[in-house]
C-alpha cells in the first residue's frame, strides 16, 4: 500500500526518515478523511443503534440501555497506539462517574487478531476496569458494531467515543482525549445541549467532507507534479487546519523540494525548525527532506547542517538515526573526516542489527569517498 512504502518497518532507517511523510498523511487525511463522511446516516440526536456483542470480555454485560444510565461506548483496538494512550483517561471517566449513572463501555472494533484481547485487558489491569466487550463477526465480516455505529456515523479513525444519554439518543462523538467531565455531567444531568452538540458535529462532518476533496486534489497534484495545483489545494486545507499550520508548512516543504527551489524549502524548513527547537525528531525529518535533495549546496546546504546540528543537540548526541543524518550533512559540505567520525558513532550506537547494517553501509561509502543515497 502507499502507507506501506512511506512506513517500511523492514528498513528502520527509512522508516525513521520518512516517518513525517506518513504524520503528514495522516494530518492531511486526518486518518477518517474519506467520501463516507459524506454518507454517514448516524449523527448527535439520533437514536443510538442496539449493541451487537459478540462476547464480553470484562465486566457485567449489558443487555439493552437502560433509561435511567448514560453510556459512553468507545472503539478501540490492540494495535491501536492513540487507543492504548487514551484508555488510563477513559478509566479515569469510568472511575469517577460510574456511581453517578455512566457506564463506560470498551468496544473492540476492527481487531485484527482477537486472541490479544484478554492478555492485553489483564495486562492493562487497574488502567482499564470498566466493561469490555467484542464485536459481532457473526453476520458480517467487520462486525456489527463496526457497521452500525462507527461506518454509520462516518468515523473511519479509532479511538472513537460515543455518549448516549438517558433518552437513548447520541449527545456527544468524537476522540475520547477531547470528552471533558463538564459535558458526561451535563449529559448525566439532562442539561447538556444536545441541539448545540449535534449543530456543531453536522458543521465538522461538512468540514471533513470538504477537506477529503482538497486532500484528493493536494495528493492528485503531488503525484502528478503539479505543484501549483498543489499548492493552490493546500492553501484551502490551510483554512480548514487551524490547529494543523506546522503539518502543512512540512507540506508546503515538499512542494517546494519538487519544483527544485532548495532555497525556499531551505528558508521555510529554518522557519519550522525554529518553532520545534527542543524536538530532535522533526528537527531530523526536516534536515533529511534536504539533504535528500543530492545536489544541495550553498545556503541550502548550510542550513541543513544547522538543523542536523540541533537534531543532534536536542537528541543528546545518543540517537544513531540522527548522527547518520548528521554525517551526511557534514560529507556534502566538504568534511568527510568528520562526517566518518559522526558515522562511526551512529554504528557503535545503533542496536537493532537491520539498522547498524544499514549505517556501516553508509560508513563504508564515506570511506569510498561515495556520497550515500538517500533512499
Amino acid at each position: 500500500s502507499a502507507y506501506q512504502a512511506l512506513f517500511d518497518e523492514r528498513n528502520p532507517l527509512k522508516f525513521m526518515k520518512r516517518t513525517f511523510l506518513f504524520n503528514l498523511a495522516v494530518a492531511l487525511l486526518g486518518g477518517a478523511f474519506s467520501a463516507t463522511a459524506a454518507e454517514a446516516t448516524l449523527g448527535i440526536g439520533d437514536p443510538a443503534p442496539k449493541l451487537a456483542v459478540g462476547e464480553w470480555v470484562q465486566g457485567e454485560p449489558v443487555k439493552e440501555f437502560q433509561k435511567d444510565k448514560t453510556y459512553l461506548v468507545e472503539f478501540w483496538a490492540t494495535w491501536c497506539g492513540p487507543c492504548r494512550t487514551s484508555i488510563p483517561h477513559l478509566n479515569e471517566i469510568h472511575t469517577k462517574f460510574k456511581d453517578k449513572g455512566l457506564v463506560v463501555i470498551g468496544q473492540n472494533v476492527w481487531e485484527r487478531d482477537e486472541s490479544l484481547v484478554k492478555p492485553f485487558i489483564e495486562k492493562m489491569g487497574d488502567k482499564m476496569t470498566y466493561r469490555v466487550a467484542m464485536d459481532d463477526k457473526s453476520e458480517r465480516e467487520r462486525g456489527a458494531m463496526a457497521e452500525t455505529w462507527m461506518q454509520a456515523a462516518g468515523q473511519n479513525g479509532i479511538p472513537a467515543a460515543f455518549l448516549v444519554g438517558k433518552d437513548g439518543k447520541i449527545a456527544w462523538i468524537g476522540h475520547p482525549m477531547s470528552l471533558k467531565d463538564s459535558v458526561v455531567e451535563e449529559v448525566l444531568a439532562g442539561t447538556f445541549d444536545v441541539a448545540k452538540s449535534a449543530a456543531d458535529f453536522k458543521k465538522q462532518r461538512e468540514s471533513r467532507t470538504e477537506m477529503a476533496r482538497l486532500s484528493s486534489l493536494f495528493s492528485e497534484a503531488m503525484k502528478d507534479k503539479k505543484w501549483d495545483e498543489a499548492d493552490a489545494a493546500l492553501s484551502e486545507i490551510a483554512k480548514l487546519m487551524p490547529d494543523g499550520q506546522q503539518a502543512v508548512a512540512t507540506a508546503r516543504l515538499q512542494i517546494l523540494l519538487g519544483k527544485g527551489d532548495t532555497e525556499a524549502a531551505a528558508s521555510l524548513a529554518e522557519q519550522i525548525s525554529g518553532r520545534a527547537k527542543d524536538n530532535s525528531a522533526m528537527q531530523n525529518r526536516l534536515a533529511w527532506q534536504l539533504l535528500s535533495q543530492e545536489n544541495l549546496s550553498g545556503k541550502a546546504l548550510a542550513t541543513a547542517h544547522a538543523i542536523a546540528v540541533r537534531a543532534n543537540e536536542a537528541a543528546g548526541g545518543k540517537d544513531a538515526s540522527i548522527l547518520d543524518t548528521l554525517a551526511r550533512a557534514t560529507y556534502m559540505k566538504g568534511d568527510k573526516a568528520k562526517a566518518i567520525e559522526l558515522q562511526q558513532k551512529a554504528v557503535e550506537l545503533a542496536e537493532d542489527e537491520d539498522l547498524k547494517k544499514q549505517l556501516q553501509s553508509n560508513l563504508d561509502s564515506f570511506k569510498k569517498d561515495q556520497l550515500p543515497k538517500a533512499d
